[in-house]
């Protein structure tokens, strides 16, 4: 948790304001994205931006440090869902969005998100619209993971039949992207939150140390009553969201991915995914076309679905 940490504040902190949109930006390693994501925002006087480091080695908060925004340096990397509840709770506005460092969004878009949230209070995360550094359309709207769907991706019939809810977690339809729509989950790259409902919720899962954390806290917001909404009035960039996680990640993300269904479903189903997803890293060992980094990443998330490793 947040308080079993030693953080030290950025020098030249600003003053945060009350009643205004707080911007969490989790850092680790970000020195070539993090300017670029914050300095448009840094001066908005309806923002407040705070940056929090996962005790970096590349001098991350450096490149940041004559901006007006609050820096907070963590001693270790608790992971992403850890950062960001360390990032909402030094603030006080009414909404939170969570911003990757290779994301950007602009005032107004933040805004329009801020909108949607005002107008609604069963609303409690709103996405916009994103799209890729080549200005192709990110598809930011997911379905929760499903048996069949894990099953399905295991067997490449995502890719035989892409327009299949069946199939894909990921919502691919583009008539979905053209008007406000409610799905399921949103990626975390990008998505505001509302103050209130972090607070009912106690935030986001530090159990997920990354991957899957967006997941869990959609799925605790609709348990709770709240809606998520995706907003294509507002747009976002994400220069990472094109690319499939790096190879020596690939353990990490599966072991999330079993954390979930343990928390959210039953013992039998909790088993059936495991198997699904032992059979797509074992077909993948096998068949991915990666070359050798990615075939011995498949191998060691493999180990995880089996027991065999952490």
């Amino acid at each position: 948790m947040p308080g079993s940490d030693t953080a030290s504040e950025g020098r030249d902190a600003a003053p945060v304001t009350p009643g205004q949109v707080d911007v969490v930006v989790v850092s680790y390693n970000s020195r070539d994205e993090l300017r670029g994501c914050v300095a448009g925002l840094a001066s908005d006087p309806g923002i407040n931006v705070f940056v929090i480091d996962n005790a970096s080695t590349d001098d991350s908060l450096g490149i940041v440090d004559d901006l007006p925004i609050r820096t907070i340096a963590l001693e270790r990397n608790g992971g992403f869902a850890h950062g960001c509840n360390v990032g909402w709770r030094s603030g006080d506005g009414p909404f939170v969005l969570f911003l990757n460092p290779d994301a950007r969004i602009d005032a107004d878009a933040i805004a329009g998100l801020r909108t949607v949230l005002e107008e609604d209070p069963r609303c409690g995360a709103c996405a916009p619209l994103t799209r890729n550094e080549d200005g192709s359309l990110q598809y930011c709207q997911r379905r929760f993971p499903r048996a069949r769907s894990t099953f399905a991706r295991a067997l490449f019939l995502h890719r035989a039949f892409p327009g299949a809810g069946w199939a894909d977690e990921t919502v691919r339809a583009p008539e979905a992207y053209a008007a406000r729509m409610e799905p399921e989950w949103v990626s975390g790259a990008c998505v505001m939150v509302r103050r209130s409902a972090l607070q009912q919720l106690n935030g986001l899962d530090e159990d997920f140390f990354m991957y899957s954390e967006d997941t869990d806290l959609c799925r605790r917001l609709w348990d709770a009553g709240y809606r998520i909404v995706y907003e294509p009035a507002a747009c976002a960039s994400h220069v990472g969201g094109a690319s499939a996680p790096r190879a020596g990640l690939l353990p990490v993300l599966v072991g999330s991915r079993l954390r979930y269904a343990r928390k959210h479903h039953s013992r039998a189903y909790a088993l059936l995914d495991r198997i699904g997803l032992a059979l797509e890293e074992l077909l993948r060992t096998i068949l991915t076309p990666g070359g050798r980094a990615a075939r011995e990443g498949h191998a060691r998330a493999l180990l995880v679905t089996l027991g065999l490793r952490n």
